[in-house]
């Protein structure tokens, strides 16, 4: 059945169903399916398509996991690239061509059923560990942002039992380079003396020369994992350029951003550095950085342009609280088992997308039959 029995809304009004698929980079994987209550509350991008299914014969969804796996997007992407334009465009031209097999609708439901399963796991891992990231962050502040960390006042120190700091009445000293109050006692230093910063390695110099080899991380990777572009690196390189699952990552260059890494054993590019510690845990340096994130991000929005990068001085001139190491070491305590389950279904999810991307043309073409 030709794709083109698809419908393009020109006024990009949605309903249920559609398929928003965009017209720019299929590679990219921008595609949606509409599955909303109110969806005339949505605006459409004018990037976007807005697809909708004309004929009874065809299962929707079926059409969607046809446009959206794997030997269709490149297909799409050859068709895209070879039109005149500056950049790789999907046009309903482009998409006449398209011929899906259609088997029986219970055979199409059988198809969607399985292929659905798995995505709604992973969207599932998805949503615990958005949940976990926001409860991780949540104790952070509420300890060194808020200073009500459980504190025993009649013993005058932390305390499991204690009530909290500041707002049972804490001592709290007025700091004038940080213009705000911290609780007594506590210290003052800079991002650059809380970790050490290793400066990834231009990869250009170091292609493998046998099967012995790393996948390169770059920012494109940082953010959206390894792929069939990834470049590669020989293994050889220095320790501290290889990354591990659980490494904490941050992109001085181009983008801000700071990530738990959990894609698996790579090799780090210029522009992104490697963050560790000789004596604060982890989770210490990773929300610290992240908080002090937006402090960079206004200033690039007050200068009206973007920050461009960051240096080693930025990062000497910056000004942090830093809490006893005792409080520190428990809170990493707490938000360690937290770090571990996200990197768990981080992971599960890594195979289960592979899993889906090998199973769903297999089923499509009917090389694999379902009981």
């Amino acid at each position: 059945m030709p794709v083109s029995e698809m419908k393009g809304q020109a006024k990009k009004t949605i309903q249920n169903g559609d398929i928003l698929f965009s017209e720019i980079r299929p590679k990219n994987k921008r595609y949606a399916y509409v599955d909303v209550t109110n969806s005339e509350d949505y605006v459409v991008s004018t990037k976007l398509m807005v697809l909708r299914n004309k004929t009874k014969d065809v299962l929707t969804k079926y059409i969607y996991y046809f446009l959206t796996y794997e030997e269709t997007l490149n297909y799409l992407q050859m068709r895209a690239e070879n039109r005149i334009c500056s950049f790789p465009q999907i046009t309903f031209d482009v998409l006449k061509p398209l011929v899906i097999k259609v088997p029986s609708l219970v055979e199409q439901q059988k198809i969607i059923d399985i292929i659905s399963a798995l995505d709604a796991k992973i969207e599932l891992n998805n949503r615990i560990n958005a949940e976990l990231e926001s409860l991780a962050k949540s104790i952070y502040d509420y300890w060194f942002v808020q200073f009500d960390f459980p504190f025993d006042f009649a013993q005058g120190k932390p305390s499991a039992d204690g009530k909290p700091y500041k707002s049972s009445g804490g001592e709290m000293v007025y700091v004038e380079e940080l213009k705000r109050k911290i609780p007594a006692g506590w210290k003052v230093d800079s991002l650059w003396k809380i970790a050490n910063y290793f400066n990834g390695l231009p990869m250009q110099n170091n292609r493998p020369t046998d099967n012995n080899y790393l996948r390169v991380i770059k920012i494109r990777e940082m953010n959206e994992g390894f792929s069939e572009n990834t470049e590669l690196a020989k293994a050889d390189i220095p320790k501290e350029a290889i990354v591990e699952d659980g490494d904490i990552l941050f992109s001085w260059s181009a983008t801000l951003d700071i990530k738990m890494w959990t894609q698996g054993k790579g090799a780090l590019n210029q522009h992104i550095f490697k963050v560790t510690s000789n004596k604060f845990p982890k989770t210490f340096y990773y929300y610290e950085l992240k908080n002090y994130l937006n402090h960079f991000k206004m200033m690039a929005e007050r200068r009206k342009t973007t920050m461009g990068h960051i240096t080693q001085e930025h990062l000497k001139q910056s000004r942090i609280v830093i809490p006893p190491i005792q409080l520190v070491n428990q809170v990493h305590t707490m938000l360690t088992p937290m770090f571990e389950k996200h990197i768990l279904l981080e992971k599960e999810n890594q195979q289960l997308t592979q899993l889906r991307d090998w199973l769903l043309p297999m089923l499509m073409n009917g090389q694999v039959s379902i009981k």
